[in-house]
């Protein structure tokens, strides 16, 4: 068996990463060669597509907005020694949570105190329904992979089940709820700029795009600026060890899940009070499982889970206008690139390790020998 090659952490997580894209997007632009069209067009189309104007910019911070959440919610897990699968499931049941506190208060409730509301809702529903594998994992040793699988069909029957038969407008022929008040739509990043007087244009992006970016601070901060944050990782990294020193491995893992959970569950503010203002039945779309990929490309680590998400945002927003403008690249194209991008970022991300270790160890010792010609110039 051949030894794991160990580089630099600068390299592994600043070179690395970049060189599996590139090889990815190389890749691809074989494949969009081979079915006749031009990949230089194709790519300056989807970069152009996602950060060409203000809008193709705020629609894919809107999609990255979402994946953050997820991303998270993989990596903080994963951090605990668990590979959650459920972010689908947990975020179905926060935003089902968060709609339920809408439609429960939005009439009687401000913004000030509804929009918080919801966030805590989407929160704790997530975290309640992530709680659940977690303690059959702790207690009674099912795997967590399994239960978490499993629960996201049962959020899936459960919310279909509500929005048909509870929670449906009456009257209405469409499986969603009736809209929310005022008071629980989340204010659009336009509507703010308005206000500032700064010209923008109206597009899904609303201000979870904050809540977003403070969960990836907050997420940093727990996990390696706190005590709780350091024995969360113990147990996810030498469970043995930890549990020697005192940590009890039962409760970080819980706690991993359930914090998990929480991230997950505040895919609903994004979708349901930013942009939808009602409960539907698919507004998650398959985040859950992009988040798995965001994580893996982003290292499990917050920064790199935000770029991540920027780049799978891009490719959202970018497969769509290219989609548009060149009707042969179709939407299962871009579902082809971001297969190779998750292939060689995630299953294949160290193929390149032993060659950018010998150029690593190659350039060191140029600089090592180049130094002591230098030495003994002077001397």
């Amino acid at each position: 068996m051949s030894r794991p090659v160990e580089l630099p952490r600068w390299l592994e997580l600043g070179v690395l990463p970049l060189l599996n894209l590139a090889l990815a997007l190389a890749v691809s632009g074989v494949v969009v060669a081979a079915i006749g069209l031009d990949p230089r067009q194709v790519i300056t189309l989807l970069v152009q597509g996602a950060f060409g104007s203000a809008a193709g910019l705020s629609y894919t911070l809107y999609y990255a907005t979402t994946f953050v959440f997820t991303g998270l919610a993989v990596a903080v897990a994963f951090h605990g020694g668990l590979f959650n699968i459920g972010g689908e499931g947990q975020a179905m049941v926060g935003g089902l949570c968060a709609a339920l506190a809408a439609l429960a208060c939005d009439r009687v409730l401000p913004a000030g105190l509804m929009l918080p509301l919801m966030v805590v809702a989407g929160a704790f529903g997530g975290m309640a329904w992530a709680a659940v594998p977690a303690a059959l994992q702790a207690w009674r040793g099912s795997h967590i992979v399994i239960t978490t699988i499993m629960f996201n069909f049962i959020a899936s029957a459960l919310l279909a089940w509500l929005l048909v038969n509870v929670l449906r407008e009456p009257g209405s022929m469409s499986v969603e709820s009736r809209g929310f008040a005022e008071s629980a739509h989340m204010p659009g990043v336009h509507e703010l700029l308005a206000r500032l007087g700064i010209e923008w244009p109206s597009t899904p992006l609303n201000l979870s795009v904050l809540l977003a970016v403070a969960a990836a601070v907050g997420v940093w901060l727990f996990l390696w600026r706190t005590r709780a944050g350091y024995a969360l990782r113990a147990v996810g990294h030498a469970p043995q060890a930890a549990h020697y020193a005192g940590i009890a491995p039962r409760w970080q893992l819980m706690r991993a899940m359930m914090i998990a959970g929480a991230l997950a569950g505040c895919v609903g503010i994004n979708e349901l009070a930013g942009v939808q203002h009602r409960l539907l039945l698919d507004f998650v779309v398959g985040a859950g499982f992009t988040g798995i990929a965001v994580s893996l490309i982003g290292r499990n680590h917050p920064v790199g889970i935000v770029l991540a998400a920027l780049l799978f945002g891009a490719l959202y927003q970018g497969g769509a206008e290219l989609s548009f403008e060149i009707p042969a690249f179709s939407r299962d194209m871009v579902t082809t690139l971001q297969g190779f991008i998750v292939l060689f970022s995630g299953a294949m991300a160290m193929v390149l390790a032993p060659t950018l270790a010998r150029l690593h160890g190659w350039w060191r010792r140029r600089g090592a020998a180049a130094g002591v010609a230098g030495e003994a110039g002077h001397g």
